[in-house]
């Protein structure tokens, strides 16, 4: 059975500030994920571009289980589910965390959800590893500026295990102490 700590860091932590609920995702969200999920606009530049339909996104969301480190993001004055983000651990580097899979409902872009979503995730992290990485999709434009937003620097994929194929199609983004710290001081 998989664990969902990785070198200590609790890899389904609840999280939370004055927007959002950050939870383990569990079997039992599947309904209120696909009902965000099920937008196809979410999905229009990810390398996935099918995951709004209901086959694609229920083998989606059962890896996302599997997993051990999915997380249902909820908008905390609604209490609705808005989306969903994921930890993972990074192939030859115990120094750092991924987070990707994300995805939130249309009404929630652009803005202080999303932040608020990566910062919650980003400081639970680093204060475990060094680094956290993104990987995220050439094409997906919208994804890369977001991330690139607070204060994401894209990297060499040199400097990550080459035989993980995942590496050779996106583009790989870091936030460090450093680069973290001069974004929360902007």
């Amino acid at each position: 059975m998989l664990s969902n700590l990785f070198l200590g860091v609790n890899l389904q932590p609840h999280l939370e500030n004055k927007l959002l609920q950050i939870r383990p995702l569990e079997e039992r969200d599947f309904d209120d994920l696909y009902n965000v999920a099920k937008d196809p606009l979410i999905w229009e530049q990810h390398p996935s571009s099918d995951r709004y339909q209901l086959p694609v996104f229920t083998e989606f969301f059962n890896q996302s289980i599997d997993s051990q480190g999915a997380l249902l993001v909820i908008n905390k004055a609604s209490g609705v589910a808005i989306g969903s983000s994921r930890y993972n651990t990074v192939v030859g580097r115990d120094d750092a965390i991924e987070i990707g899979w994300s995805f939130l409902a249309r009404k929630y872009w652009g803005g202080r959800y999303n932040q608020s979503m990566k910062q919650l995730m980003i400081e639970h992290a680093l204060a475990h590893v060094q680094s956290v990485l993104f990987v995220i999709g050439k094409e997906n434009i919208r994804s890369q500026k977001a991330v690139e937003k607070i204060g994401g620097i894209i990297i060499p994929i040199s400097e990550l295990d080459p035989s993980v194929e995942k590496y050779q199609i996106n583009l790989v983004y870091e936030v460090n102490q450093s680069n973290w710290s001069k974004f929360l001081n902007n």
